[in-house]
């Protein structure tokens, strides 16, 4: 590009013209360029006068100097944003513009790689000449949305590495000026890609390559235009023992963690001194705060005009969804201030869009810290434009979920919904509304929620008195949970018992009472409770020692009822019956059959004990009955009880097992009792009431010689 002395080139003209055709004409005044060369009067400080053909703007005086370059330094100097931010309107191309003229897209330079390679060097060095981010800027947007921009970035910070701190500070404020405007997100990205490829090469003739990169990327990060996810996805991409891994490291441990980070890094090239990102920043969210205090919309509008940034007005954009998706309260004033923006053009259509989607590249990081992040900005954008405010169309998609990150947010999201059902459970007692609440919560039935519902119970139990402990127990018994996902929450809670004994100190006492009423209520089989053991391997962690303990507990006599009333319940989320009440009214409805009797009324009555642990109670004692009267009624009701399933295998087998424990008491009021119980093991054998029967046969004439 050749210059006359005093004198701008033809070709530069036509270059600033083409510029500044492309810009609204509403947002900026007028640039007049006269069409024959002539040279620009000088004022007393050998500035640009004000008159026509001077690049004037409202008054303000260019920086220009005598080749009609601008002026170097003469933005607002070192750590500023200078021009940029002074000026009044934006100039973005806005297809919703009634005067949009899609010539103007057209017109933008059409450059193979080598070319763009030669006049991105060009745009880098005059302005590190000049300081001017204006004057770059439109350079830029010259150029268009160009495939190679990451090769500017790239050539903007490896320049500047080796060079001084101001030409530093320079480059990163000009990233930070031309970010998302001008420059896409990713190719931003891609460019700093580039930069750590390359460390290598780049330290050959820069010896601090890898503290200054350090530095760029923790700039970058702290002024928001590159995702903290860079630095963890670039280290595993790039080779060991790569220089690009070391500036990544230094970024991260020296810079990005220590105390006032931003300040530092902001500060570190000199910086800062005037208007820089971050003051922007933090300017626009006092008086977005502000704004939800007072709910005055036109003050917000002002302060937004009043940073005078029009470029930047997607920062606002998405500071403003950030806070409505932080605070779900807020999210329908935020609404209502961003469409008063759109309407009455203080943000224009383009960085309405641009603000959208730079929270949707970042929904990534934003789900680790708000739940169901990628939903709540779905809903915002659904509702703006349904509000006519918004183009959906023109935004790009979101990024596939990836499967690890979906499951974990639908984990996270099943246990805050799970426990606070949990907690109504322990307050109401309504076992019904909490097995409707885990069904719709986990309508997939999944197993993994399943073990999760089991573990979140029992823990929210064990911190709590006997009777939610009591509670829990009788709602595993109603929910009728398949046995693996049982086993598998169990083992979840023996895994954490060492962290849970931190704040339960007698976590071993009960979780071993949990195992063990979980067996006797027939929730878990032994075999299930051996199957456990497998998984304590160290015998002196907490979980290890609360399963022995729960072999122990069954192991003792009569087991089944102690355990059962261990915490006062009888089977019942209320204090529920003693154990000899209940056995009074097995005995009282097989006595009301027997004389007549309807096998339906009978059914009720056996449902009604709510305990189905308990069953082999009504074996034991219609066996008795039916021996001692010889009366084959109530043999038939047993019969009838197996075939619908209200009496199971195992609560069939261990009543004859009872009835064979006691044979040395039954053998006093039935003198033939063992000639009798065998006959009916046999026919049970024979009914399929429980393989295991046979081994009581084997075993009556043994007890019965004993009992002589």
């Amino acid at each position: 590009m050749e210059f006359r002395d005093g004198f701008l080139s033809e070709e530069h003209q036509e270059q600033i013209k083409m510029a500044t055709e492309s810009m609204d004409p509403v947002a900026v005044s007028p640039l007049e360029v006269t069409s024959s060369p002539k040279a620009f009067p000088k004022s007393n400080h050998g500035k640009v006068a004000a008159g026509k053909g001077s690049c004037t703007k409202h008054g303000k005086h260019s920086h220009s100097g005598r080749d009609g370059r601008p002026k170097k330094g003469g933005s607002g100097g070192k750590g500023t944003w200078g021009g940029l931010l002074d000026r009044d309107e934006g100039y973005d191309i806005d297809p919703n513009d009634p005067n949009y003229d899609s010539s103007e897209e057209s017109s933008k330079i059409s450059l193979t790689f080598d070319e763009y390679k030669k006049k991105a060097i060009v745009i880098v060095e005059e302005y590190f000449e000049t300081d001017d981010v204006d004057f770059a800027a439109n350079e830029m947007r010259y150029l268009g949305h160009h495939p190679y921009h990451f090769y500017f970035v790239k050539k903007l910070v490896s320049i500047a590495m080796d060079r001084h701190d101001k030409e530093k500070e320079m480059a990163a404020v000009l990233l930070s000026s031309l970010y998302s405007d001008v420059i896409e997100p990713q190719q931003l990205y891609k460019g700093f890609v580039t930069l750590v490829e390359s460390a290598d090469d780049l330290s050959v003739d820069i010896p601090d390559t890898i503290d200054v990169l350090a530095l760029f990327i923790a700039r970058a990060v702290v002024d928001d235009i590159l995702p903290p996810a860079f630095l963890t996805k670039q280290i595993t991409a790039l080779p060991e023992g790569s220089k690009g891994i070391d500036a990544i490291k230094r970024a991260e441990k020296v810079y990005l963690s220590a105390p006032l980070k931003a300040e530092t890094i902001e500060r570190k090239w000199g910086g800062s001194k005037n208007r820089s990102v971050e003051d922007v920043k933090v300017k626009i969210n006092d008086f977005l705060i502000e704004y939800l205090t007072s709910g005055d919309k036109l003050e917000a509008c002002r302060c937004i005009k009043e940073l005078k940034l029009p470029f930047f007005h997607h920062e606002v954009v998405k500071r403003a969804l950030s806070i409505a998706m932080e605070k779900r309260l807020s999210e329908e004033p935020i609404l209502d201030l961003l469409k008063e923006a759109a309407e009455e053009g203080v943000i224009n259509s383009s960085q309405m869009t641009k603000g959208f989607e730079r929270l949707i590249d970042k929904i990534d990081d934003l789900s680790l810290d708000i739940i169901g992040a990628r939903d709540l900005l779905q809903s915002l954008i659904s509702k703006a434009a349904s509000e006519g405010w918004l183009c959906a169309s023109q935004l790009k998609p979101f990024s596939p979920k990836p499967r690890k990150e979906a499951e974990e947010d639908a984990t996270k999201i099943f246990k805050t919904q799970i426990t606070s059902s949990i907690k109504e459970y322990f307050l109401t007692g309504d076992i019904l509304e909490m097995v409707s609440s885990l069904e719709s919560e986990n309508d997939g039935n999944s197993p993994e929620l399943n073990a999760i519902f089991i573990k979140r119970l029992i823990t929210l139990a064990m911190d709590r008195k006997n009777r939610e402990k009591e509670m829990a127990s009788v709602l595993l018994t109603s929910l009728c949970l398949p046995p693996e996902d049982v086993v598998n929450g169990f083992l979840l809670l023996i895994e954490s018992a060492e962290d849970t004994a931190l704040d339960i100190p007698v976590v071993v006492d009960d979780l071993a009472m949990f195992l063990a009423r979980a067996v006797v209520d027939e929730v878990l089989a032994p075999q299930h409770l051996e199957e456990i053991g497998s998984h304590c391997v160290d015998p002196n962690t907490v979980g290890s020692k609360a399963h022995k303990m729960a072999q122990s507990l069954l192991q003792a006599r009569l087991a089944g009822e102690r355990i059962l009333r261990c915490w006062g319940g009888g089977g019942s989320s209320r204090p529920g019956w003693a154990l000899e009440d209940v056995k009074d009214k097995i005995t009282k409805l097989l006595e009301e059959y027997d004389s007549g009797g309807d096998v339906k009324e009978a059914f009720r009555c056996i449902k009604e004990l709510s305990m189905p642990f308990f069953h082999h109670e009504v074996v034991k004692k219609a066996l008795v009955l039916v021996m001692e009267n010889k009366n084959e009624r109530l043999w038939g009701l047993l019969d009838e009880c197996f075939s619908v399933g209200l009496i199971t295998t195992s609560q069939m087998t261990k009543g004859f097992g009872r009835v064979a424990e006691a044979m040395d008491d039954l053998i006093l009021d039935i003198p033939d009792v063992e000639s009798q119980l065998d006959h009916y093991v046999g026919r049970a054998k024979a009914k399929g009431f429980s393989p295991d029967l046979g081994s009581i046969s084997q075993q009556l004439s043994p007890i019965f010689q004993q009992s002589l």
